[in-house]
């Protein structure tokens, strides 16, 4: 445990202390988030936050592989090197954007281009460990973990839209998912917990927790492209490997939920960005329109409208993340039961706070809907790609006084 929270730290470290400098480069090549008639921040902010974030990843997993502990996990395969230089050519991809607004076509050949070279290099979904259920086609496979990976990034892309958001929820994710699979590794490997996916997970984990000092509300850098789908894409691939190395002979056919849990777990820490997602594509197809097109209509705009500040907003949604997230690793150590008990109860305290049933909470949204500012009852931002014609908001009738939102893509 104590070599990968080493890893962790390491990566919050330098993610931390890298974040000024990627903020001042942003500002250099004038990577800046512009002020738009649909946004409510009144100051460009500097993006490219996820160079930083990749160069946390990056350190980290360079000291990881240097240690011991870690050392076979790193140099035995190829896998831990190939989800870096995935990451690594999404995030170049990110700062093209960031700086020149790519077209969504071609955002899109690039995600499927990363996640390809990660599949050719060994980190492919092989196996679905429930009922003995493998992939016997190696072009089938290929394009499963293609499939997932792109899904991920463009998910937690969706959700990007208020500051702290998309790292915190993947922090929070990611903290399930580490749990999660040190405990499998234990119990699979009980003389060596070592586990690639353990370390990658533990990186990211410690890049969102460097990153939120520096992009919580108010923000003072956005991660931009290059943030959101490195991301998507570590979380996507710390999935596909801890799915791929369960033989599914070894999973109990008795025991039907905790079986399912490999395949639960990634799904229940994108839950929120992969219902985000969803509910915008069928939104936008169903109005006849691209479902790239920007609307107001997002689940963080939703608690927007329902009164919730900025900041709680955020935090209502780093709650429901918690929720599913770590229901979903509790089905690894509890009975089904237990676990239904429980995540039944946290369902029903979120709701309450979601929907500002708390008389504190409703007195506040209260004020804090009567204090916003015309047009701005919804922070605009949209999740479709940079290049795609977005609708402009209201004009504003006075100087908002809702702290901003990163224009998403």
């Amino acid at each position: 445990m104590r070599v990968y929270l080493l890893v962790m730290l390491t990566a919050a470290a330098v993610t931390f202390l890298m974040t000024p400098v990627v903020r001042r480069l942003a500002q250099v090549t004038r990577a800046l988030t512009p002020v738009r008639a649909r946004d409510v921040h009144t100051v460009p902010i500097p993006r490219l936050g996820g160079v930083a974030m990749l160069a946390g990843l990056a350190v980290a997993m360079l000291v990881a592989s240097r240690v011991p502990f870690l050392g076979s996990v790193f140099y035995d395969t190829s896998t831990a090197w190939a989800i870096l230089g995935g990451a690594t050519m999404v995030c170049l991809l990110g700062v093209a954007d960031d700086i020149w607004d790519l077209d969504w076509m071609t955002k899109l050949v690039g995600q499927v281009l990363a996640a390809g070279l990660m599949a050719w290099q060994g980190v492919q979904l092989i196996t679905f460990p429930v009922f003995g259920l493998t992939i016997g086609s190696s072009r089938l496979s290929l394009f499963a973990t293609i499939l997932v990976v792109v899904v991920a990034i463009n998910a937690v892309n969706f959700v990007d839209g208020l500051d702290g958001l998309a790292a915190g929820m993947i922090a929070i994710g990611g903290g399930a998912f580490f749990v999660y699979t040190y405990l499998l590794t234990r119990e699979a490997q009980p003389g060596n917990y070592a586990n690639v996916a353990t370390a990658v997970i533990a990186a990211l984990v410690g890049v969102c927790l460097g990153f939120l000092p520096h992009n919580f509300n108010p923000a003072k850098i956005f991660m931009g492209d290059s943030g959101s789908m490195l991301l998507g894409l570590v979380v996507a691939a710390a999935a596909i490997v801890v799915t791929g190395q369960i033989d599914p002979a070894t999973v109990s056919t008795g025991q039907v939920l905790p079986a399912y849990v490999p395949i639960l777990l990634p799904v229940a820490v994108l839950l929120m960005p992969l219902l985000d997602m969803t509910l915008a594509v069928l939104r936008r197809v169903r109005a006849g329109q691209s479902p790239f097109k920007p609307d107001r209509m997002h689940l963080h705009h939703r608690l927007l409208g329902l009164g919730h500040s900025h900041r709680r907003a955020v935090l209502i949604m780093y709650l429901w993340t918690t929720v599913f997230a770590f229901s979903a690793v509790a089905l690894a150590v509890f009975s089904p039961a237990q676990v239904a008990v429980g995540a039944a109860v946290a369902i029903v305290v979120a709701a309450v706070i979601t929907y500002n049933q708390l008389p504190g909470l409703r007195h506040r949204g209260e004020e804090t809907a009567d204090a916003a500012p015309d047009g701005v009852a919804f922070a605009p931002a949209d999740a479709a790609p940079d290049g795609v014609a977005a609708t402009p908001s209201p004009p504003r009738t006075s100087r908002p006084t809702t702290p901003h939102e990163e224009p998403s893509r």
